[in-house]
This record gives C-alpha cells, structure tokens and sequence, in this order.
C-alpha cells in the first residue's frame, strides 16, 4: 500500500504531480534543490487550485486542506521513510542518475523509485540503483493534475509485485494506466512526436501553417492543430523530443530542417495566414499526417511496445484526440489505410511497410479492438469495461464484447466470483447517446430495439448466473451502467460512488431493466423516485436506501470485494440474501414512499399546493422531465410489478419503438450531445 509519496523536481510537471497526489488524499513530501525553486513550485499549485475554486471544482476549505498535505522542502532526508518516490527533474542521463544512486542509498528497502521520463530508458537508468526490482516508469502527461494519462514502463528486472503497486496507485489517484514496454519514446510520444515533426516537414514542402493547422483538427478531430500546439507546449520541447527519438530510432524520426531552424530562432510559430482552399493541397496534408501516425503505431505494436487498444487509449486520453490511430484505420477502411501508409513510407528510405498491417490488408477485415476486457486471479473473474474516454458508455460493440468475457468467466470451472468494474472515473455512464441519435436519423428505430433486446438477455445471463457476481463502482453508474450493476448480485461501491437514472431528463426511459429491477429491489414509490426525478445519488444515499450493499474506501474496496469473494456464496449479502428485508430505512426516504404513494402521486404530477416544501421541489423537479417518457415509466413500474421479472423485460421492450419515436426523445438525446437543457412539448 502507498500511502507516503515524495516527488522531486517542483517544475510544472512535478508540481502538478504533487497536486493530483494532495488532491486524492496522499501526504507528499515535495522536494527541490534550493528553496526559490520549492517557493515557486508550491506558487503554481496554489494558483492552480485557485482557479479549480473560481471554477467550482473545488471549495477553498478543500484547497487549503490539499495545501496542508504538502511538506516542500530541499531537505531529501524527509523521504527516507517513503513508499514511491517520484523523480521529475530535467532530462539529463547523468544528473537523474546521480539523484537515483543518492535515493538508493538513502531510503528504506520498501522505497519504489520512479523516473517520470519522456524519453530515456528506464532499463538504463536504473542501473544506477541496486533495487532494479523496485524500480519502474511513471510517464505523467501535461498537465499532471488535469491529463488523466499515467503510461507505465517497467524496466528488465521490475517486479511483479512493483508493477502492481504501480497500477494499484494508478488508480487510486484517478489515473488511466496504460502498461507500456522500456522503448524509446514508449506509446504516445513515438507516434505523435512524428505528427508534430511531419506537419513541418509539409511546411517545407510548401503547405502554410493555417491549412496544415486547419486540415489537422478537422481530421483528427481535435481543437489545436500541430503548429499552435506546439507554441502552447513550447518548440524547444517538440523539437528535443525528434533529437531523442532520431538518435535512438533514425532519420525519420531526426528534427525536419525548419523544426530546427524555429528552435535555433528561439521564436514560436507564426499562425497567421490565409487557409488554402485547394483539395489537392487538403488531401496530401491529411495524408502525410495520417500516414506518419498509422506507420509508427502500426510499428510500435508489432514490436510489442503497446497493445491497440492502449495506443488508442494513449492517443484519446493524453493526447485528447477522438479516436485513437486503430479506430481511423477502421474509419477509413483497412485498405486505405494500407495505401496511405505504402505512400507514405515510400518518402523516407529508412521506413519500411509494418508487417503486422500489411497482414491486416491481406485479411480485409478491419483491426479487432477490445473495449471489454477479462482477466482472471485465481477464483476471481474481473471484467473491465474500458472506455474511460467516453466514460465507458455502452453501445453495440460493447455489449457483445461484456456478453462474450462474461460467456467466458462464467465457463471456467476455476472461476467462482466474477466482478464488473469500469476504468477510469466511470463504472459505466449509460448508452452511447449518438448511437441513439445515429439510428433515429437513419430511421432504424428497430435497431435500438435489438441492440437493447440483445442486452436484456446478457444482463439475464449476469442476474441468473450461478457464481457471485460482483459490481464493482469506484465513480458513476448511470442508465445503463446502473441497470448493469443491479444485474450483479452485490455492489460495492466506493465512497466516490454515484448512480441514478437520468433518462426521463433526456426524453426516454431506463430500458434496460430499470424501471423493472429497480422496482423490485426498492419498491415501486422509491423506483419511481429515482426514475421520475432522475436524481443521482451518493454511494451513502444509495446504501442507506437499499440500492447498494456496501461503501468502502476506495483504497479499500478491493479488499472488500476478495472478502466477499472468499465466502463464494451468492446469498451472502447479496439482493437475493438475509439481511435486504430487515434494514430500516431513513426516515426521509419513509417520506418520500409516501409522496409516491398511489394516492399522493398526482398531486405531484400536478404540483398542488397541498403539498409541503420538500414535494413542492421534486414536484418541479418533475416538471421538467419529458411528459410520454414519465407516462410509460410509471406504467412499466406500475404494471411489471405485478408480473414476473421476465415478462417485465418484455414490456420495457415493447414500448421502445414507441419512446423512440417521439420528438422529445430526439430532443432529449440532441441535447445532451449539444450540452444544453431539452425544451419538451409531450410530442
């Protein structure tokens, strides 16, 4: 367990480590060499966190608490008891190996060292210290407080169990962790360091900045292109970056001539210009563009540096694109993907076509990409949904990949427990809202009907499973993802938890076994509180009402769930076991039942004055929610309380092409993509 952290270096970069770490609860000694350095480092997470303040993110109290978590401070002895120590100084070999001979001799055995390096070796530096066990990567991403990305490099001789500490404190600070192979410059920077270098080699061939800048974010679908990046990040870094990356992997990679010549000027960029409108022009800037990043992460993958999906993960999280180089080569099709990267290798004498795409070309099928991944400790099962960029949210591919690694649990004689998770900060958001609105313009309702028909029977799968099934919810289950969670027999949750159905609020109803499960676990009043409202609720609210078993820390929330793992019972607090009838419930939530009571519902619907204040406001609250969307959400609840869960299911099912049907439910879905608030009309 990590619980005390020492970052070295007060720079942007380890200040802002220092800040994500304060502010996910860690004590962290920051350390520098002279004191104006810690001043000035201690200066920019005070003002970092002022802004978070006027943004609402966080209140002052929480800013002073986070500050007082910080001991800054030139005296390295203060981290001799630490369990991780971060080192996040200037990229030089020597120096960073001096530190890392320093801090060998200085700390306890049970101290990790970590370089969080861009570009050196991992392998290589930790030669310099004599626990290479102990010794790993942690590539940080600008802004660390802010970039959710933490790509993890262990070196030759890291330990199992080091690499784990690794992941475990990944997530713990809310970071998405991808496993990188020591190479240079590891996943993201080895193929977007040549995008940035390849839009200025188009500049040398004639193309002006605005329309290489131009054609680059509508392409990738980004909000800065290559040029006006680079001045935000700074040239000498851009530029520092080919230079290492040439020197270890060769002439494509070396700084094109007018890179070099804007770093020797000491000048940014000029962005000004007129955008060339010639689609000749166009298309040969998104080309080469494509091409350099379909190359480079072909390659990186056949030589095992990254796995597809976390070079996609690399590129949507750190780098912020849409989609990662995989998912554009399925856009664009394998077979001109395979023709622009053939023309694009052609130009440089030391590249060569990457086997593994060209095997891709040879089978025409587009890249396979796991979104749902299955990995087994021993008796336990553990399926991760994985899409942290789009906060894990389902959609078809989804779906059928859950039903497959859960098939595939659920068929191993060793496995007993099975636990749903989420990466990142989500569990699981809810469906994959364009989808919805992609199938309504097609006029292909139907299809929304057999994708959700399709989950029904994969959650059944979940819910009648005969091993204990486990939700594990360390952030948000909304929708679908709380429809998910109450297939599992138990969920635990962390006290960061948060879970409700906001379906009502954007034109639709739960459809996937809300309106039916949840009235069976709480009761049709506090169901249709919940659905009606559309309130998202704490992981204590949650508990308290009945909707979720446990709350832990998150820090401890695996513990839990290996406890629970280790009865191998599913009625051990479990929805279906001893304990769910005989808790009492609040006091507040006794209200509410009644508010929702056959007999006082409609004067909530109608906002009567006889109600008091606290009817009053979830009365208007109501107001606002799509009026056919409320009306079959109280008919679902209402009838499929009196049938079997199945015939429920079936029900939810057969209004579907109704809901979807109507203008509030294309407005209500337009709006959440358009990040406004739907206007109704009960149409």
């Amino acid at each position: 367990m990590i619980r005390k952290l020492g970052v070295i270096g007060s720079g942007n970069m380890g200040s802002g480590i220092v800040q994500k770490a304060v502010q996910e609860g860690f004590d962290v000694v920051m350390i520098d060499t002279e004191d104006r350095f810690v001043e000035a480092g201690m200066k920019r997470i005070k003002e970092t966190l002022a802004a978070a303040v006027e943004r609402r993110i966080f209140t002052p109290e929480q800013t002073q608490q986070f500050m007082t978590k910080i001991i800054a401070t030139t005296d390295q002895e203060k981290l001799k008891d630490a369990d991780l120590i971060i080192e996040a100084i200037f990229e030089d070999m020597d120096v960073k190996k001096e530190l890392f001979r320093k801090l060998d001799r200085l700390c306890d055995q049970k101290t990790i060292l970590a370089s969080n390096t861009s570009s050196f070796s991992i392998t290589e530096l930790a030669t310099s210290v004599e626990r290479k066990d102990r010794f790993i990567g942690l590539h940080f991403f600008y802004h660390p407080a802010k970039n959710r990305l933490l790509e993890i490099i262990p070196g030759e001789n890291t330990s199992n169990s080091t690499l784990s500490l690794a992941d475990g404190f990944s997530r713990m600070i809310g970071k998405i962790a991808i496993d990188i192979k020591d190479a240079p410059g590891f996943a993201v920077n080895r193929f977007f360091v040549p995008w940035l270098n390849e839009a200025t080699r188009l500049l040398e061939d004639g193309a002006n900045i605005p329309t290489i800048d131009e054609v680059a974010k509508k392409t990738f679908d980004i909000g800065m292109g290559p040029f006006k990046l680079m001045n935000a990040t700074g040239v000498p870094i851009a530029y520092h970056s080919t230079v290492s990356l040439g020197n270890e992997l060769g002439d494509f990679y070396r700084p094109g001539d007018r890179l070099k010549e804007q770093f020797e000027k000491e000048e940014p960029w000029v962005l000004e210009g007129e955008v060339d409108s010639s689609l000749d022009i166009r298309s040969i800037i998104e080309r080469r563009l494509l091409g350099a990043v379909f190359t480079v992460a072909s390659q990186l993958v056949e030589e095992g540096v990254a796995s597809i999906e976390d070079t996609d993960l690399g590129a949507k999280v750190g780098l912020r694109w849409k989609y990662g180089p995989f998912e554009m080569m399925n856009y664009q099709g394998i077979h001109q993907s395979f023709e622009i990267v053939r023309d694009f290798v052609e130009r440089y004498p030391d590249l060569e076509l990457p086997k593994l795409l060209n095997r891709q070309y040879d089978s025409g099928d587009p890249w396979s990409i796991s979104y749902v991944n299955l990995k087994v400790e021993g008796e336990i099962a553990r399926i991760l949904f994985n899409r942290p960029e789009a906060m894990n949210a389902i959609n078809e591919v989804v779906m059928q990949q859950l039903d497959q690694r859960f098939t595939t649990a659920e068929n191993d004689p060793d496995v007993r427990t099975i636990v749903l998770e989420g990466a990142g900060k989500a569990f699981v958001a809810g469906a994959d809202i364009e989808y919805f609105i992609r199938k309504i313009d097609e006029g292909r309702i139907q299809d929304i009907v057999e994708f959700t028909k399709f989950g029904h029977s994969v959650l059944t799968k979940i819910d009648n499973s005969k091993k204990l099934v486990i939700a594990k919810v360390h952030g948000i289950a909304l929708g679908g993802g709380a429809e998910i969670a109450l297939a599992a027999d138990t969920i635990v949750a962390s006290e960061r938890a948060s879970i409700g159905f906001p379906e009502t609020g954007i034109g639709i109803y739960p459809g996937l076994g809300g309106t039916q499960r949840t009235t069976r676990y709480l009761g049709k009043e506090l169901a249709k509180y919940l659905i009606f409202t559309g309130k998202i609720i704490n992981s204590e609210k949650a508990v308290s009402m009945g909707l979720v078993e446990y709350v832990v820390p998150g820090a401890e929330i695996d513990d839990k769930i290996n406890e629970l793992a280790r009865g191998k019972r599913k009625s051990v607090a479990t929805k279906s076991g001893p304990g769910k009838e005989t808790a009492k419930l609040p006091e507040r939530y006794e209200t509410i039942k009644g508010y929702f009571s056959d007999e006082n519902i409609g004067s909530l619907f109608a906002q009567g004055e006889e109600l008091d204040e606290p009817a009053k406001r979830i009365a208007k609250n109501i107001s606002r929610k799509a009026p056919i969307a409320l009306r079959l959400a109280q008919k679902l609840i209402d009838e499929g309380g009196g049938v079997g869960l199945d015939e429920g299911l079936q029900m939810e099912l057969d209004h579907l092409i109704e809901i979807f049907s109507t203008k509030d439910a294309y407005e209500g879905l337009s709006s959440v993509v358009e990040r406004r608030r739907p206007k109704f009309t009960g149409e």
